[in-house]
């Protein structure tokens, strides 16, 4: 997709957040105190990236994951934007910006995925197996 139908397709927020590498502000997002049960899927072209299973609260004002639904869903690059290094989240179906991953995470895997709501639709289960089997 070029980036007009990216900006037809998707809300300013969202072009600003998944096409420009922008963030939303902390504490803003609609999936922050989200503890609903599913699976997080891009907004921008469906890919299943989080499962709602490895959500935790990490007080830092975006939704946070301790690991992938899929690792294969995911691209991780180095980012060394705003003089730092980094590690980006990008969907690896449509090259979305999601986020950045960080190695303090606070669970057993000690990853923190720190992804931005507005990249985010939550598919909610119809049925408990829906939950393992991809919804």
């Amino acid at each position: 997709m070029n980036n007009d139908e990216w900006k037809d397709r998707l809300t300013e927020e969202e072009y600003r957040v998944m096409r420009e590498k922008g963030t939303e502000a902390p504490f803003s997002g609609e999936y922050v105190y989200t503890k609903e049960r599913g699976i997080y899927v891009c907004k921008a072209c469906g890919n299943e990236l989080f499962s709602s299973d490895a959500k935790f609260d990490s007080g830092t004002g975006w939704p946070s994951f301790d690991e992938p639904k899929n690792l294969e869903n995911i691209i991780l690059e180095k980012d060394e934007s705003l003089e730092m290094i980094r590690t980006e989240v990008k969907c690896r179906n449509c090259g979305a910006h999601l986020g950045h991953v960080f190695d303090d995470g606070s669970t057993e895997t000690g990853k923190r995925y720190c992804i931005n709501s507005v990249c985010l639709d939550l598919k909610k289960p119809k049925t408990t197996q829906d939950l393992t089997s991809g919804i």
